[in-house]
């Protein structure tokens, strides 16, 4: 009777610890991009953007800078497609972008002639270099274009540059405000960079600060510190450069001094300051996974990935296991179907059908990954996987032209950054 009653017990736990069925049907929103994919898509992995959701986005950050009085500039490293760029900024009424990257920024140069641009990373001098060398067109990089520096080495370098170019550079000045990836941390850096930007103005001129501070908004525990202590912080580091530039270097100060800061997850923070003057914004326009924080709570995804299912191999089969695998779809009813997409392993969530899931026993691939799920995913061969994708800055750049929809419909195509 004992023996029983344990083989009882055994037993009960067993099926309390067993999973349950995860898997379920696409949504009435996933189910219309399937057909439309399947009509009319190109049966190959692709990037796609929903304007409508992607419009919801764009008024809520332009809500959000009119409110706080500041300008707002799109970081084109997130946004990585001269379409999507200024189909945001037409919306968004704004033509300041920020480049990252010097083959985009010579784009951006030519692409955006009436652009207002600022760097968002020192680049090495040969880098700017090469931007001198293969521009070309009505861009006028002496008014339009800050480079960020962030050691008065560098700015020799860049001085160095200009004065063999004969041309003028504006010089944006990068702070650490908290997040100690770079950027000036003390005085005496600050005030090396500003005398030589006044001992040499035919080649210098100072144009701002940039103070990047994503931090502030990424959810750090309470016991660590609230949002709305990060962000006095930030602005106190922030305020002090300000005073020192204006209590030293009062010939360098004016009004369309350009005070940059904030970054997607703290944007919307900087309602509550008055001391920068813009914002800048890129990744929250799309929301991708890892951007699930309290301070993006009003914006919505915007973009996923599809891919077609090329085969369908019913319950999970290990390599090398073979009929010992039946096990794994008796104990898992989350593993009785099996499908293998077209490409995978990219930086993404599954999202659609629900109950999707990698199998990190047999393994990730780029050509054709396997997921699993239970029957009632019910996936045909061609079906689309709906990916969400963690970030956008270089997971945009992976599949070609993004595909814009509305209503469900593929209306546009970008290509995206080379």
């Amino acid at each position: 009777m004992g023996t029983l009653g344990t083989g009882v017990l055994l037993a009960g736990v067993g099926a309390w610890l067993r999973p349950t069925d995860r898997g379920g049907a696409y949504s009435d929103y996933f189910r219309q991009l399937n057909r439309e994919l399947k009509d009319r898509g190109p049966m190959r992995p692709v990037m796609l953007i929903d304007l409508d959701r992607l419009d919801h986005n764009i008024d809520v950050v332009k809500a959000s800078v009119r409110r706080a009085g500041k300008q707002l500039r799109l970081v084109e490293k997130s946004l990585p497609a001269p379409g999507l760029l200024e189909y945001i900024g037409r919306r968004a009424e704004t033509r300041r972008l920020m480049s990252f990257h010097q083959p985009f920024l010579n784009h951006d140069a030519q692409q955006f002639p009436e652009a207002d641009i600022l760097l968002g990373k020192p680049l090495p001098v040969r880098s700017v270099q090469l931007f001198y060398q293969l521009h070309k067109g009505a861009f006028d990089p002496s008014r339009q274009l800050q480079w960020l520096l962030d050691t008065p080495e560098r700015l020799e370098q860049y001085r160095g540059l200009a004065q063999g170019l004969g041309t003028r550079m504006r010089i944006n000045i990068e702070l650490d405000v908290g997040l100690h990836r770079g950027g000036v941390r003390d005085e005496a850096s600050l005030d090396a960079m500003l005398k030589l930007i006044r001992a040499h103005p035919q080649q210098l001129e100072f144009a701002g600060f940039m103070g990047y501070d994503p931090f502030v908004g990424m959810g750090v525990p309470e016991w660590v510190a609230s949002p709305q202590t990060l962000l006095a912080r930030v602005m106190a580091i922030y305020q002090a450069r300000v005073d020192f530039v204006r209590l030293r270097y009062p010939d360098l100060w004016h009004p369309r001094l350009t005070l940059n800061t904030a970054g997607s997850p703290s944007y919307r923070l900087h309602e509550r300051e008055n001391l920068s003057t813009e914002v800048s914004v890129g990744t929250a326009m799309l929301k991708p996974s890892h951007y699930d924080l309290p301070s993006l709570t009003d914006h919505v995804p915007a973009a996923y990935i599809a891919t077609p299912v090329l085969k369908r191999t019913g319950a999970v089969n290990i390599p090398a296991l073979d009929d010992k695998s039946r096990i794994l779809a008796w104990w898992d009813v989350n593993q009785r179907a099996t499908f293998f997409i077209y490409g995978g392993n990219w930086m993404a969530d599954l999202e659609s059908p629900p109950g999707l899931k990698s199998n990190s026993l047999y393994g990730r691939s780029s050509n054709q990954e396997m997921v699993n799920g239970s029957e009632t995913v019910g996936l045909g061969l061609e079906d689309q996987v709906f990916l969400r994708p963690t970030q956008t800055e270089s997971v945009l750049l992976q599949f070609g032209d993004l595909l814009a929809v509305r209503g469900g419909r593929i209306v546009e195509s970008w290509p995206v950054y080379a």
